[in-house]
């Protein structure tokens, strides 16, 4: 059997295109054949562990030679890597916060934003939590921190808060955790509509408030003032 092109471009060797076997692809740019690499990467990424996917897998799953992604990439950790910057420039879009509404409405919204990216990035979303313990060192372990830093700031921004102090900050990277958690857990069982799941994961983040705000004064002036707006909202 003749092996598949190898070209940057991905075209189809000759004599495939003759024997009718199966058309040509078409002619791709570097970048959307770059794009279209990510893209198969990701998918086999939802469904198992990085460490288990290799450069063959993703070859086959995007209908082109593993020569062309080693020309692409390098290799499987910079593969992984270009995936997870996708992913994240995918949340960034998602996660731009609101510019109306009272603090929970707002971080209602930008929930609703994440689970957008959870349920129609699923690939995405799965593959940039799943990855082991060899895949959150180094750069890939700084994007993924990044990834969550940047959704730390949506919600600070949500709540309108500047500057958490340690309290607070513990309590909503622990929120952050379980918002997580329940993501993955919701993509394999889906037995609980998405909506009820949003609500309960905002109930949950007022009663983390109402437990932090015991021990910090100013988690308590934080979540007297969301009290209140919803209580006149």
């Amino acid at each position: 059997m003749a092996d598949r092109a190898t070209t940057p471009e991905g075209q189809a060797e000759p004599s495939r295109r003759s024997s009718g076997a199966r058309p040509g692809r078409r002619r791709l740019s570097v970048d959307e054949r770059r794009e279209e690499l990510i893209s198969a990467a990701l998918e086999l990424f939802s469904d198992r562990p990085p460490e288990e996917i290799s450069i063959d897998d993703v070859a086959d799953a995007a209908g082109a030679s593993r020569a062309l992604v080693y020309h692409y990439f390098g290799g499987k950790q910079e593969l992984y890597l270009a995936a997870l910057h996708t992913a994240a420039r995918q949340l960034n879009e998602l996660l731009d916060p609101p510019a109306e509404g009272r603090g929970l409405e707002r971080l209602a919204v930008s929930l609703h934003r994440y689970f957008d990216f959870v349920e129609h990035y699923a690939a995405a979303f799965v593959a940039l939590l799943r990855g082991g313990p060899a895949y959150r060192t180094g750069e890939i372990g700084e994007v993924i921190e990044g990834i969550r830093s940047l959704v730390m700031s949506r919600i600070i921004a949500a709540i309108g808060v500047e500057e958490p102090g340690p309290v607070l900050r513990i309590t909503l990277r622990s929120w952050m955790a379980s918002v997580e958690t329940a993501g993955l857990d919701w993509l394999e069982h889906r037995d609980i509509p998405r909506e009820e799941l949003e609500r309960l994961l905002v109930d949950h983040h007022v009663v983390l408030l109402d437990v932090a705000a015991r021990h910090d004064p100013d988690v308590a002036a934080l979540f007297d003032r969301l009290s209140r707006e919803s209580r006149t909202g």
